[in-house]
């Protein structure tokens, strides 16, 4: 895995960015949170916000926060039923404005979470990953990230991880601020909420060793 990027940004002050946006934002969003919160509950049952651990920097696991859009229904051996079979229409309206997404600013006070970053996945792809692949854990996982800007889940895990890769490789203020920019017009438009076919997105698997090896894209030809 390459080493974290040395810039006095990288080291210093994208955390300082951090707490800077996501402490006022937290209070701000407070309030919205409350309602959402409460129509979530009666929709699962009870159940609000999910918890799930999710590794970090360096693949270090810490307990992610989301707000919880799909009741745990399951079938008559036990099983949790498909996301698509989950996924009522207040938890699909949630995600698709990712008002899910906000009790992570939490995560990003405590250091957890950066607001930009590679999207923290599940535990169990960690041995999955090529060791370029792997190389998206050289920083901290963020709220939005490259791949989410540019195409999130409508688009190959491949594709996903050559985007994080080149994120790492060049990280930078300005870089950081282009994604938050494009994050929330892509929010406000709502795309790239499900991978094509699915409610959410598929589960990675791997990635076959002659795809593995590709490059990650330049800043020229993801910039659409």
């Amino acid at each position: 895995m390459s080493a974290f990027p040395s810039s006095w940004y990288a080291r210093r002050g994208k955390r300082l960015l951090d707490v800077a946006l996501a402490a006022p934002a937290l209070l701000l969003v407070a309030p919205l949170l409350l309602p959402v919160a409460l129509a979530l509950a009666i929709q699962n049952g009870g159940p609000w916000l999910f918890r799930q651990p999710r590794p970090g920097l360096w693949g270090r696991i810490f307990t992610f926060y989301k707000l919880q859009t799909m009741p745990d229904r399951r079938d008559a051996s036990g099983r949790l039923l498909p996301d698509a079979a989950r996924l009522p229409r207040l938890g699909r309206w949630v995600r698709a404005s990712s008002l899910d997404e906000l009790p992570q600013l939490w995560n990003v006070l405590r250091g957890e979470l950066s607001l930009v970053g590679p999207r923290p996945l599940l535990v169990q792809y960690l041995p999955l990953y090529s060791p370029q692949q792997a190389r998206r854990h050289a920083v901290r996982p963020g709220i939005t990230g490259w791949a989410q800007v540019n195409g999130r889940n409508a688009i190959s895990w491949e594709q996903k991880f050559a985007f994080d890769v080149w994120y790492v490789d060049n990280l930078s203020f300005w870089l950081d601020l282009r994604i938050l920019g494009r994050t929330v017009a892509r929010v406000l438009g709502a795309r790239g909420v499900a991978a094509p076919g699915q409610a959410t997105a598929a589960a990675f698997t791997g990635t076959p060793a002659s795809s593995a090896s590709d490059s990650s894209p330049s800043d020229s030809s993801t910039s659409r």
